[in-house]
């Protein structure tokens, strides 16, 4: 009975020894097989958009499975050194690197990742990822080319600079000699430059342009060189008339002769750059334009007023025309005032009596609005 008993004991025991025995290989094959998988997983560490990172973009990088960021807190360095604020999300497995002024442009960039360890305490091993940062918008084109002869500065004719991409986030500074100071305006993309000098553009005289470019927010001033070129304006072509234009007008009311006797109509001597009103035969008063420039001509023969508008705006060059009259039917010529950007700009007089427009008949302040609210619609336009 005794031998028995023990012999019960005995097989206690030993199923007892096998249980606590397969649950600790239970425990060892989770435990090692958690390390493996923490091993696995935990190296994958992906830094998203490794590859022209904007001046003021925000880094992230991904881990795998979630991070003890007390590792990461205060020991990440970035390599050339960049002030930067780090954030993990609630998670722990995205860290953010915000640049607390900006990534420079066309500099690649290190981050060291110290080693740490996962929330269960396992290690990761130190990690080293790149990423290089966009470079700066590049000039595709600019109008008028480098050593350009004989250029019209104007409002339908302002020197346009391409980009080869958005320059949001960036400042270009424009500097035009000897007129420094310009006034522009850009497309909604900002790819596109339109630049005018604020004041008078000389006739025949030599100007540089240079166009730099910086980061919006770098304070230093680190401004790349982008351009450097020049151009020289037409210069005013000899007349046979008198070269005063005030007293190219006293001839013209002197020997200019009314071609239609009967109603209005309006003369236009491209020779002379003057368009004369007449009524009924009687000379009323004439004015200085500016007609299209060559290869652009102001196209002669008689026409009529087929529309008006007070304040016409052209899409084709982004400017308003006031006081439009069109000339032909398909409105390509007509008459106005000379031109305005919307940003306030206004075309100056100084090319009035030389032809330099893209084929419409500009007049003078005052001039416009005269012959705008005297002609009619019908009345005939003779240009010769």
């Amino acid at each position: 009975m005794a031998r028995q008993k023990t012999g019960n004991l005995f097989l206690v025991f030993i199923k007892t020894f096998l249980l606590c025995l397969l649950l600790v290989s239970l425990a060892l094959m989770f435990f090692y097989g958690w390390q493996f998988y923490q091993k696995s997983y935990t190296e994958k560490v992906v830094l998203k958009n490794a590859k022209n990172i904007e001046v003021k973009e925000v880094i992230e990088i991904n881990f795998s499975v979630p991070v003890w960021n007390e590792d990461y807190r205060t020991k990440v360095k970035i390599v050339p050194e960049e002030k930067a604020t780090l954030k993990f999300d609630a998670a722990k497995r995205k860290l953010s690197i915000t640049p607390e002024n900006f990534w420079k442009p066309e500099i690649s960039y290190s981050i060291i990742l110290p080693s740490g360890r996962t929330a269960m305490l396992t290690r990761i091993s130190e990690k080293k990822l790149d990423f290089s940062v966009t470079n700066f918008p590049k000039i595709r084109q600019v109008s008028p080319v480098n050593d350009a002869k004989d250029v019209v500065i104007g409002a339908e004719d302002p020197i346009i600079v391409d980009f080869d991409k958005s320059t949001r986030g960036y400042f270009v500074n424009f500097v035009l000699t000897p007129e420094s100071e310009v006034v522009y305006q850009n497309n909604p993309e900002k790819t596109q430059f339109k630049i005018l000098p604020k004041n008078k553009v000389e006739d025949g005289a030599q100007y540089a342009l240079k166009i730099s470019i910086k980061v919006a927010d770098d304070k230093d001033e680190n401004y790349q060189l982008l351009y450097s070129g020049s151009f020289e304006t037409l210069k005013t072509a000899p007349v046979v008339w008198e070269k005063d234009f005030t007293l190219r007008l006293d001839q013209a009311k002197k020997y200019t002769k009314a071609k239609i006797k009967e109603g209005k109509y309006i003369d236009v001597n491209l020779a002379t750059q003057i368009m004369t009103t007449f009524e009924n035969g009687v000379l009323l008063d004439s004015h200085l334009i500016s007609s299209g420039k060559r290869g652009m001509d102001t196209p002669v023969g008689t026409h009529k007023i087929y529309n008006k508008f007070p304040r016409a705006y052209s899409k084709a060059y982004g400017l308003y025309m006031p006081y439009w009259m069109a000339i032909v039917p398909d409105g390509k010529f007509g008459i106005h005032e000379l031109p305005e950007w919307p940003g306030g700009y206004k075309e100056g007089v100084n090319h009035l009596g030389i032809p330099v427009s893209h084929g419409c008949m500009r007049l003078g302040v005052g001039s416009a609005e005269t012959v705008y609210n005297w002609a009619e619609i019908g009345t005939p336009v003779i240009v010769y």
